[in-house]
């Protein structure tokens, strides 16, 4: 699991996506992983921003990317 953290609304917000998913969207090596993150990053930006705005938010209080959330 990547986490990135996003600010919305002067409030830190944790935004997890999977390994599975940056390998099957990205197809991101299981060693570097973070390296997919920051070559993907506006994708993963987008995605995080719609589930911030539409407050999909898990019990946590973070955000899940899915597969389906990434374009």
């Amino acid at each position: 699991m990547a986490t990135i953290a996003a600010q919305f609304k002067k409030q830190r917000v944790l935004c997890r996506i999977s390994q599975k998913t940056l390998r099957d969207k990205f197809c991101a090596s299981d060693e570097d992983p973070m390296h997919s993150v920051a070559q993907h990053r506006i994708a993963i930006h987008k995605a995080a921003a719609m589930l911030i705005e539409n407050e999909t938010y898990e019990e946590d209080g973070s955000v899940l990317i899915l597969a389906c959330h990434l374009s």
